[in-house]
C-alpha cells in the first residue's frame, strides 16, 4: 500500500566553496549510478479504538450518512434505471442498497468514487425540506421510485405523525440535483467532506426467495486522508488475521459445501486447541461449584412448543423429522434440556442455587449468505450453563459469574470488556417487585466488580434483564462474547418449583449464562486475536525437533519422548534442509522449535528458537523441559 510520507525535505543541499588558491582538480567523468527507489515508512496498523465510529463522533456521522447520499447520486447518474432503497451510515462507513438495471461489478466502484469526488468538489448544499405525505407520494411517483414509496408506507405506519422530510443534494431544479426521503443528518455541503478520505469497499447481491435481488456497495468515509490510510493499514493487518485464511494455512478447520455450508470440520491441530480450551473450561467450572451436564442432539416437538422456540424462533430452527409417527426437533437451545432434568428432581430451599454447565451443541438455520467461517455456522457447540436460584441468591449469583467471565477471558489475553446493562422493557412477564429486584441485583453485583456499564433502559428481553460483555481483541475489535440473562417465563412456562421455608410451592430464578458464547466463534476469534500464532499453552504443537541428519535421530527420538513425557505436545520434521526446516516451522507458528546435530548429541542439548522472540541459543534437554513445563502449566505466552 502507498503510505505517504508526513513530510518531505524542505532545503537544497548547500554547496561547499573552494578557496582561491587550491588547483582545480583535473575533471573525471563520473559514472552514473543507479537510480535508488525512496525508501517509504512503513507505518503501522492502529488499533481499530484509534479510529472513531458514527457513535463516537457526531461530525463523521453527518459525514458517513452524507456520503451514503452523494454514493446513491453517483449510481443513478452513471447507471441509468438504478432505483434506490436505503442508505444508512455505519459503525465505520456506509451502504446504499439498489435495483440495478444490470449488475455491478468490483471494477465499476473506481468509476462510481471519482463520480462521488466529482460531487464533493462542486460543494454543492445539502438541503432539508418537510412535505406532507401526499406531496411526498406525488413526488416518488413522477420519480418512478418504488421503494421509495415503500419507505414511506412504513413511515405512516410507524407513525402518522410522524414529520416527512426530503434531502436534496444541490438546489431543486438545477442540473446538479438529487433527492431522497430522509431523517439526516447531513454536513452542510458536499464540499465539507474531503475527497481523498472516502473509498468503496465492496459490491454484492443481497436478497431471498421472497424479495428481489439488490444491489449493495459499502464505503468508508473518514474526516481526513490520514485517518483512511489509517483504516486501510488497519484492514490490511484484519485480512492477515482472517481465520478462514490461518485456518487453511495452518490446518486447523474446514467447512465442505459438499458436506454441507455452516458445518464445521475440526482437524487434528485444531481439535487439540479446542480440546485444550474444552478442558480449561470444564475444570474451571468444577471449581466453581458446578456440575456437568450432557444432553441429547433432538427431542420432541413438544418440547419446543411448551418452551415458545416453536411459536418466536421457528425460522432458525431446522425442519422437523418423523419418528415413530412423532415429529422431532434438532435443539436450537440447550435451556429445555436443562430444565427437563431439573424436573427430574425435588429441590427445597436448601437445596438452591443448583448450577449446571454443557459444552452443548445446538443447530440453527443460517441462510447460505449469511453464513462466516466460524462466525455464523449452522451446528455449533454453546458453552451454555444455567443457575436455579432463589430470588435473595441473584446478586451473589451474577458476581460469581461475573468473576467467572474476567477469570476465563483473562486467560486467553482478553482483559478489556465493554457492559452493557438492558433493564425492563414496556412489554414483560414477572411482576414489577422481582424485575425491580432483578435489576438492583445486577446493578450491584456490577457494582462490587467495579466495572463500569452502559444501561440501556427498556432493551432487555420480555422474560427478563441481562448483562452482556464484549471483549477488545489485539487489534481494537470488540467481539461480543458473555451474556446474563435472567429469566422470569420459561419457570412458569414449565411449571418449575421449589419448597420454600413456609413448605409452599415457589418458582426458582432462572439464569441463563454463556462466557464464550459459542465455542466456534470464539476459536474464530482467539485466531484473528493470535494471528494464528497460539501461546505455548494453546498451541497444537509446542515444540518441532529439526535434526540436522539422519545419523541423530536416534537423540532426537530421546528429546521427543522426554518432552512428551513432561506432558508437552512435540513433533519431529525430517528430510528438509535445515533452512527449509526453521521456515516451516516459522510459517507454521510453532512456538519453540530445536535444530539437533552431532554436537548437540554429543553434548546432550538443543539449539533453542521461538516464534516470539527468535534465537535463545544452546540449553540442556533437560532445562528446555524444565522451561517448557513451567511455561506450560503457568498458561505463558512462550518460555
Amino acid at each position: 500500500m502507498d503510505v505517504r510520507a508526513a513530510s518531505t525535505a524542505g532545503a537544497a543541499a548547500a554547496t561547499e566553496e573552494v578557496p582561491a588558491a587550491a588547483a582545480k582538480p583535473p575533471k573525471q567523468k563520473q559514472q552514473k549510478q543507479p537510480k535508488q527507489p525512496q525508501q517509504k515508512e512503513k507505518l503501522p496498523p492502529p488499533s481499530l479504538a484509534e479510529l472513531p465510529t458514527s457513535d463516537e463522533s457526531e461530525e463523521l456521522l453527518r459525514i458517513r450518512h452524507s456520503c451514503a447520499h452523494i454514493m446513491a447520486m453517483a449510481v443513478q447518474r452513471l447507471h441509468k434505471g438504478a432505483q434506490v432503497t436505503i442508505g444508512p451510515w455505519t459503525e465505520r462507513g456506509f451502504f446504499y442498497d439498489f435495483d440495478m438495471p444490470q449488475p455491478l461489478a468490483e471494477k465499476d466502484l473506481p468509476k462510481i468514487r471519482k463520480e462521488m469526488q466529482r460531487i464533493m468538489r462542486k460543494n454543492l448544499p445539502f438541503i432539508r425540506e418537510e412535505v406532507s405525505v401526499e406531496e411526498a407520494r406525488a413526488r416518488i411517483q413522477a420519480a418512478g421510485e418504488p421503494y421509495k414509496l415503500e419507505i414511506l408506507d412504513s413511515i405512516v405506519e410507524r407513525d402518522p405523525e410522524a414529520p416527512i422530510t426530503i434531502y436534496h443534494i444541490g438546489n431543486p431544479g438545477s442540473e446538479e440535483h438529487w433527492w431522497d426521503l430522509c431523517a439526516g443528518p447531513h454536513v452542510q455541503s458536499t464540499g465539507d467532506i474531503s475527497p481523498d478520505a472516502i473509498d468503496l469497499e465492496s459490491a454484492y447481491w443481497r436478497g431471498d426467495e421472497k424479495h428481489p435481488m439488490l444491489q449493495r456497495i459499502y464505503g468508508t468515509a473518514w474526516q481526513t486522508q490520514e485517518q483512511l490510510d489509517g483504516y486501510r493499514r488497519f484492514n490490511e493487518e484484519a485480512a492477515l488475521r482472517d481465520h478462514r485464511k490461518l485456518g487453511l494455512e495452518l490446518d486447523l478447520f474446514s467447512i465442505s459445501d459438499s458436506c454441507g455450508g455452516g458445518l464445521v470440520f475440526w482437524h487434528p491441530k485444531g481439535s487439540m486447541v479446542r480440546h485444550l480450551v474444552e478442558d480449561f473450561w470444564k475444570n474451571i467450572h468444577l471449581q466453581r461449584g458446578y456440575q456437568l451436564l450432557y444432553t441429547p442432539h433432538i427431542a420432541k416437538l413438544d418440547l419446543w412448543k411448551t418452551s415458545g422456540h416453536y411459536d418466536f424462533y421457528r425460522e432458525s430452527m431446522f425442519n422437523q423429522m418423523e419418528i415413530d409417527t412423532e415429529e422431532y426437533q434438532l435443539k436450537p437451545m440447550n435451556c429445555p434440556f436443562h430444565i427437563s432434568v431439573y424436573k427430574q428432581g425435588y429441590y427445597s430451599y436448601r437445596d438452591l442455587p443448583v448450577r449446571w454447565a454443557e459444552l452443548g451443541t445446538v443447530y440453527r438455520y443460517e441462510r447460505s449468505g449469511t453464513m462466516h467461517g466460524l462466525f455464523r455456522v449452522r451446528g455449533f457447540t454453546q458453552d451454555d450453563a444455567h443457575i436455579f436460584c432463589l430470588p435473595g441468591q441473584i446478586e451473589s449469583e451474577i458476581l460469581g459469574v461475573l468473576d467467572m467471565v474476567e477469570s476465563v477471558l483473562s486467560q486467553f489475553g482478553f482483559k478489556e470488556f465493554e457492559v452493557n446493562l438492558s433493564t425492563r422493557p414496556e412489554e414483560s412477564v414477572g411482576s414489577t417487585e422481582i424485575w425491580e429486584r432483578a435489576e438492583s441485583a445486577l446493578k450491584s453485583a456490577l457494582e462490587q466488580k467495579g466495572w463500569a456499564y452502559e444501561e440501556d433502559v427498556g432493551g432487555g428481553a420480555f422474560y427478563g434483564p441481562k448483562i452482556d460483555i464484549k471483549i477488545r481483541d489485539a487489534i481494537g475489535r470488540k467481539w461480543q462474547c458473555s451474556t446474563v440473562q435472567l429469566d422470569f417465563n420459561l419457570p412458569e412456562r414449565f411449571d418449575m418449583f421449589y419448597i420454600s421455608d413456609a413448605n409452599t410451592k415457589e418458582r426458582p430464578i432462572m439464569i441463563h449464562r454463556a462466557i464464550f458464547g459459542s465455542l466456534e466463534r470464539f476459536m474464530g476469534i482467539l485466531i484473528e486475536n493470535f494471528a494464528g500464532a497460539f501461546p505455548l499453552w494453546l498451541a497444537p504443537v509446542q515444540c518441532r525437533l529439526v535434526p540436522v541428519n539422519a545419523a541423530v535421530a536416534d537423540y532426537v527420538a530421546g528429546v521427543a519422548d522426554k518432552l512428551r513425557a513432561a506432558g508437552l505436545r512435540v513433533d519431529v520434521v525430517s528430510g528438509l534442509s535445515v533452512g527449509k526446516a526453521i521456515r516451516g516451522a516459522e510459517t507454521d507458528k510453532i512456538p519453540v522449535m530445536c535444530v539437533i546435530g552431532a554436537r548437540e548429541a554429543e553434548t546432550g542439548s538443543v539449539a533453542v528458537r521461538t516464534y516470539a522472540a527468535g534465537d535463545l541459543g544452546t540449553m540442556s534437554v533437560d532445562e528446555l523441559v524444565g522451561k517448557m513445563a513451567v511455561a506450560n502449566s503457568s498458561r505463558a505466552d512462550t518460555l
